[in-house]
């Protein structure tokens, strides 16, 4: 039947329903959303996926499953994580993070103390990839400047979560930037130009108004920083050898091996503990690799039941242009997130169906990989229960309340991303314009 007049079925979704129903319930019931480990309110949900649609015997079900877990995608974003968390491992060993801070806190002038917590978070998300890391790293470092300035220990934090969040969803080693770039089927590089040129306005106004609450202050560093610039070379051959376009597998086993030598000739890892070092991180990626399998597994099942085409129909019927087709993604990216508390999932959850969106509208896949990370990203800064501000709030004694008021560069990435959507053409829109004008 042609897709077009498939009305898809409302129930096909209820999986996912019960999964957002069980995880939300037991966050609010519990008050801590990470009370539940998501794989299991997957499993249950994979469970209800089974036992729906009667026209089809489990063996059969088992077949479609089959098929959307060895979806090319799929395999290669799981394997992307697992060598992404290798260079993670390996790089953190070989003391990476310590002189990227250093360095980095060395360079910029005291004047720019809480600015320069931002532009250093900046840094170290995008080459670490990882939010949750660069605020373990900085949060203390801003309750010293905090201590020493006078400025509101919130300000400071928050230039730490904000400098986070932009790596979170423009590292090219971050989970999400994977997830987004596979379900899409994009080159990473593309989408990382891409997606720069979309959040480049919301951090240079984050800087900005950073400036203006803290431009009477000063912080001088009294204290030994000590760096080894070599530290910083792993991250360097990541960051440029995946914009010029070489094979992210190939780019990531060469930052593991340059982190391994670096770590070895410093004397930061012991010859006999490399493997261990590599070993730790790609553990570190097991859950977000199950949890990936899973969902594939679930949503091959909801769309074999029409639960994706009762969503791309519920969005013809609102939508019907371009520009609404991108705001159908971003609004799909931000209910998901906000009611999983996690982009990475969210991502995996919403990428086929974004996907689908995409290919109805004729969007580019740059532009929805792009819109997938960045309305995640957006509304992960800004939750409350959300890891990174949770994690925020124990390590400064805050809560979160007391920091999401300062966290502008989200709200600025939002505002930001919305106006490409009116504004900018996406790559088909323009190839299309210049196809007319010939």
């Amino acid at each position: 039947m042609d897709q077009q007049n498939r009305k898809g079925n409302p129930m096909a979704l209820l999986p996912i329903g019960v999964f957002l129903l069980i995880f939300i319930g037991t966050g609010v019931l519990m008050g801590d959303f990470y009370s539940m480990p998501a794989i299991v309110g997957f499993l249950i949900a994979l469970l209800v996926a089974f036992l729906q649609n009667r026209k089809l015997n489990f063996s059969e079900k088992f077949a479609v499953v089959a098929r959307g877990v060895g979806d090319e995608n799929i395999i290669i974003m799981c394997l992307i994580f697992l060598v992404a968390g290798g260079f993670s491992g390996s790089v953190t060993a070989a003391g990476g993070v310590e002189s990227v801070v250093n360095l980095g806190l060395s360079i910029l002038p005291g004047k720019i103390a809480v600015v320069g917590l931002f532009i250093i978070g900046c840094f170290i998300s995008v080459s670490m990839g990882t939010s949750m890391g660069t605020i373990a790293v900085l949060a203390p470092i801003a309750a010293e400047i905090s201590g020493k300035t006078g400025f509101a220990l919130p300000v400071c934090i928050s230039a730490v979560c904000c400098g986070a969040m932009f790596g979170d969803n423009l590292s090219m080693i971050s989970d999400t930037t994977i997830a987004a770039v596979r379900t899409q089927g994009c080159e990473m590089k593309d989408k990382f130009k891409a997606n720069f040129f979309i959040v480049l306005p919301a951090a240079i106004l984050t800087m900005i108004i950073l400036f203006a609450l803290t431009m009477q202050g000063d912080f001088e560093i009294t204290e030994a920083l000590p760096y080894n610039i070599f530290k910083v070379v792993p991250y360097m051959i990541v960051l440029f050898g995946a914009l010029i376009g070489i094979n992210v597998f190939v780019v990531l086993i060469s930052g593991i091996a340059a982190s391994l030598v670096v770590g070895v000739f410093t004397g930061t890892i012991p010859l006999s503990q490399i493997f261990t070092a590599v070993g730790g991180g790609v553990t570190g990626m097991y859950d977000i690799t199950v949890i990936s399998i899973t969902v594939a597994c679930i949503i091959s099942l909801v769309k074999e039941n029409g639960g994706v085409d009762f969503i791309l129909n519920l969005i013809r019927s609102k939508i019907r242009s371009r520009k609404g087709g991108q705001l159908g993604i971003a609004a799909l990216a931000s209910l998901v997130d906000i009611s999983t508390a996690n982009n990475t999932v969210a991502i995996v959850m919403a990428g086929p169906i974004a996907r689908e969106i995409s290919e109805e509208f004729d969007i580019s896949p740059v532009r929805s990989a792009s819109l997938l990370d960045i309305f995640t990203s957006v509304f992960q800064g800004l939750i409350p229960y959300g890891a990174q501000l949770l994690s925020a709030a124990a390590f400064t004694g805050l809560t979160p309340f007391d920091i999401i008021p300062y966290m502008f560069y989200p709200v600025l990435m939002a505002v930001s991303a919305l106006c490409f959507i009116a504004f900018r053409k996406d790559r088909k829109e323009k190839k299309e314009q210049q196809g007319q004008e010939e």
